[in-house]
């Protein structure tokens, strides 16, 4: 998702863009960003992609970048609540980043990434 939201503020005006009818307001948050939106969220789809290949091949260092990307992306959405009062959105987002986070620090899946590949 990331990939194609970045790609969409990158390409203004391709058929990608129509995602945005879906959420007019966070185009308008992205938009304010510039360039500089689309090009975070590509860097964030790369970081995604290579944790979850970590991951599928159970190296540990992708487990920590899982555990940072979920705990990043639950603070940003503790920061939207915060910013924005949308408790379905943002309280949506919290609870599925933290579900991620408890399941990757469950003690089997830790356990699971602790050993040797």
């Amino acid at each position: 998702m990331a990939l194609v939201t970045g790609l969409s503020l990158l390409a203004p005006g391709t058929p990608l863009a129509r995602i945005w009818t879906l959420n007019p307001r966070a185009y308008a948050a992205f938009a304010r960003g510039g360039s500089a939106s689309g090009v975070l969220l590509l860097v964030v789809s790369v970081a995604a992609a290579t944790a979850a290949r970590g991951l599928l091949r159970r190296r540990r260092w992708a487990w920590a970048l899982a555990l940072g990307i979920f705990g990043v992306n639950g603070l940003g959405d503790l920061v939207n609540l915060a910013l924005t009062h949308d408790w379905l959105r943002a309280g949506a987002g919290m609870l599925v980043a933290t579900l991620f986070l408890a399941l990757l620090l469950h003690a089997e899946v830790r356990a699971f990434f602790a050993e040797p590949a």
